[in-house]
């Protein structure tokens, strides 16, 4: 997809470029910078670097990956955070933005950077994640590019407690909606009916509420109870104003059982009067991976694919639930990532990258999609 998080080691990441978190002499150092060095072979690349060093704050070189899987290495020489009132943000952002640009005047098609100058340069990590999903977010919206952003840890990933703390509680109280929808619904022999084909050995539940956890409830006893379709049971918000077209009916729009996903997903498109690829850029998509949904009527989307083009068209819990309907799948409050997106719409909250923070910190799959 265009922009997904990560916690991996960049120095193995399949990809047309890395960004070195580098200093302006370009000299070998640690952390992350030293683990690039000895993955692409120390001697050659402070060779290739030596050629192009001294580098200026924000500026970016590239040079040959030599041992990496990579292609290339983008070398960018972030700023040292010195109370952020020294242009620290301007600089940083400089370090993405040109770093893109060199990434597609070499024909790259990806490309990973590490959280720059949040390490031994001080840069406070939530604002260097907001610096960082900003300037990438502005750039993928005019171009066609796929960026990982690779956090070492949950230690490098910060964002909004506010926002995490309401999510949670949106989480919590769906979680206990469910489980007195469960007790009210069923009793223990009803319960004792359902059984495991393989083994035929009977299903037990306790329904004590002070003993049970409801996270494994939702996880494994009631995975084989969810109905094939769901519709949210919230009320759905108002249609968000300017997401289409003057005059257009967005409920007669989807009223058709029948369409398959794709057709009514270029409708939709069709009747916002944007064009596709500002959809499929807010939807955090791949253009190959859209020019595959256009290309094939009968084209079966991921859930996150769907979910991701129900953000970025904006559309209210019950129209998310007819696009999903489309491709066979459901909003179901038995799995966490359901409930975290469906708190995103139900409060009228569209921002794709927003939302992939969020689900990234909860380790669920991120909205998006590519081939």
């Amino acid at each position: 997809m265009p922009l997904t998080l990560l916690r991996n080691d960049i120095t193995k990441l399949p990809v047309d470029a890395i960004v070195n978190a580098a200093n302006t002499g370009l000299r070998k150092g640690g952390g992350v910078c030293g683990a690039i060095f000895g993955a692409a072979g120390a001697e050659r690349l402070q060779a290739a670097c030596d050629r192009l060093a001294p580098i200026k704050t924000g500026e970016a070189v590239i040079t040959e990956g030599f041992m990496l899987p990579a292609k290339y290495i983008i070398h960018v020489a972030g700023p040292v955070y010195r109370g952020g009132k020294h242009g620290e943000e301007g600089l940083l952002r400089a370090c993405y933005l040109n770093a893109l640009e060199l990434a597609l005047q070499h024909n790259c098609e990806s490309i990973a950077f590490p959280l720059i100058s949040s390490g031994i340069y001080g840069y406070p990590k939530a604002e260097a994640l907001r610096v960082a999903t900003a300037a990438i977010s502005d750039f993928i919206s005019e171009h066609d590019i796929n960026v990982s952003l690779v956090l070492f840890d949950k230690a490098s990933f910060a964002i909004s407690q506010q926002l995490l703390g309401d999510v949670e509680s949106y989480i919590e109280d769906r979680y206990v909606d469910e489980h007195l929808a469960l007790r009210r619904k069923l009793s223990d022999a009803e319960l004792k009916d359902f059984a495991f084909a393989e083994t035929e050995a009977e299903v037990e539940v306790e329904l004590e509420v002070d003993d049970l956890d409801l996270t494994k409830l939702r996880e494994e006893s009631l995975e084989f109870l969810e109905p094939v379709a769901e519709k949210a049971p919230i009320a759905s918000p108002a249609s968000p104003q300017g997401s289409l077209a003057p005059g257009t009916d967005l409920d007669s729009l989807v009223s058709n059982l029948d369409e398959p996903f794709a057709a009514m997903l270029l409708r939709l498109i069709d009747a916002t009067g944007k064009k596709d690829a500002e959809i499929y850029r807010r939807a955090n998509i791949d253009r190959r991976l859209f020019s595959k949904i256009r290309g094939n009527a009968n084209y079966a989307p991921s859930k996150p694919t769907v979910l991701a083009f129900a953000v970025a068209l904006e559309l209210t819990l019950e129209q998310t639930a007819d696009l999903l309907g489309r491709a066979g799948f459901a909003l179901s409050p038995s799995r966490k990532f359901d409930v975290i997106v469906e708190f995103f719409i139900a409060n009228r909250k569209y921002n794709i990258f927003q939302i992939n923070e969020v689900l990234f910190s909860y380790d669920q799959p991120l909205l998006g999609g590519s081939l």
